[in-house]
């Protein structure tokens, strides 16, 4: 079967990462960060629950990326976020980064929250 390169028809998807680091829409961000179809921003982690909240209305699910092993969100993070309205997914960060791109490339409501692996 053939190749064929994904289309994230104008969205901003997460091209790679590495100790410290993530690659997305082609610049390289340090630290931790939220990544959407728009754009992509430094993050404090996992007590900045306000950068969470404010994607309220704009994203269905948010993948959290929790570092190179899966974890489980902090309680009060995992409820207000729920509170919102924003389904969260925890998983591992490389896990989390490419489970973004797909849903992104099917046209969907998603966003993620990186903790650098």
């Amino acid at each position: 079967m053939p190749m064929r390169e994904t289309d994230f028809d104008g969205t901003v998807p997460v091209d790679g990462y590495g100790p410290g680091f993530f690659r997305v829409g082609g610049q390289v961000h340090r630290g931790p960060v939220v990544v959407t179809a728009q754009g992509v921003q430094s993050w404090g982690g996992l007590s900045d629950i306000a950068a969470l909240i404010g994607l309220a209305g704009r994203v269905d699910v948010l993948f959290l990326g929790l570092g190179p092993e899966i974890a489980r969100p902090p309680a009060d993070l995992a409820q207000a976020l729920q509170a919102a309205g924003i389904m969260v997914e925890a998983m591992a960060t490389p896990a989390a980064a490419r489970t973004y791109n797909v849903t992104l490339s099917e046209g969907r409501r998603v966003a993620c929250a990186l903790i650098p692996v």
